[in-house]
């Protein structure tokens, strides 16, 4: 699984899924291949879309500080060559039984374990 380390704000030092905002006027899956590209360096193709939730942040009063809506792809690389840049620290390929050594984004486990039994089918 390719995981990004977060270098800014919100959730730097966290480890989660390559992804970030849309720009105005811009089509998910266009948005998929740019932040990947802006942050890891490489091209993909998405595929479907896997899964979509919410991540809701809250400050030190319990007001929300963060909404995200998060729409998870499974993509297949194209090109490019892995590098972290753009708002990202480090860029790992982790092996399913090493996601337990990172600090991972709260869900982020919980969508990736529900890939891989996806993956395997019924």
């Amino acid at each position: 699984m390719l995981l990004a380390e977060r270098g800014r704000p919100p959730l730097a030092g966290y480890w989660s899924l390559p992804g970030g905002v849309l720009e105005v006027g811009e089509k998910l899956e266009e948005g998929v291949r740019r932040e990947v590209l802006e942050e890891t360096g490489l091209m993909v193709e998405p595929g479907p879309i896997f899964t979509v939730f919410e991540r809701i942040l809250r400050d030190r009063r319990d007001r929300v500080e963060y909404h995200y809506v998060l729409a998870d792809y499974v993509c297949k690389i194209v090109g490019g060559e892995l590098r972290a840049a753009d708002d990202v620290s480090r860029v790992e390929w982790v092996a399913r039984g090493d996601l337990g050594k990172y600090r991972i984004t709260e869900g982020t486990v919980e969508v990736i374990e529900e890939a891989f039994r996806r993956r395997k089918g019924p």
